[in-house]
């Protein structure tokens, strides 16, 4: 019994070992394109109202999103900058922990100030929650530039 036992543990133990980083892996990607899809539908061109904002964005800020404590304006040249650059940061895996802290952030800001995700939507915001305090929590995995850097530097 104790050697089936040993072979069980052994077997996960290799497991973990090869399927940890990739599994870290995953979730970045995934987020980053969820949140990065979602900035390309905000971009708009110069001849909109609000430069680089699309008017779908802008009708969003203005009217449907309730952004506590900052102008619309600023809340969606900053939404709209957080969706494009972080998701980045994060595919890179560089400052990864940062940038999935502030896109958990973000995505809290995005539940509260836009009430209708309630509905329809909560259930996909909780997931990438919880997929980005992995992130946050257990780091970025042998697969990013944090840690070649942090190999170069110990050196």
């Amino acid at each position: 019994m104790t050697k089936l036992i040993d072979l069980y543990n052994r077997t996960f133990v290799y497991l973990y070992k090869f399927t940890d980083d990739i599994f870290k892996l995953f979730l970045r990607l995934y987020v980053a394109d969820v949140f990065f899809r979602a900035g390309l539908t905000k971009l708009g061109s110069w001849d909109s109202e609000l430069p680089f904002l699309s008017s779908g964005a802008q009708y969003l800020f203005e009217s449907e999103y309730s952004v506590p404590l900052i102008p619309w304006e600023l809340a969606a040249y900053l939404g709209t900058a957080a969706e494009l650059f972080l998701p980045i940061l994060l595919l890179l895996g560089l400052a990864t922990r940062l940038s999935a802290l502030a896109l958990f952030a973000f995505n809290i800001v995005a539940v509260v100030s836009y009430p209708i995700l309630w509905e329809g939507g909560f259930y996909d915001h909780k997931l990438w929650g919880a997929m980005l305090l992995v992130v946050v929590i257990y780091g970025q995995g042998k697969i990013s530039l944090d840690n070649i850097i942090c190999r170069r530097v110990s050196k």
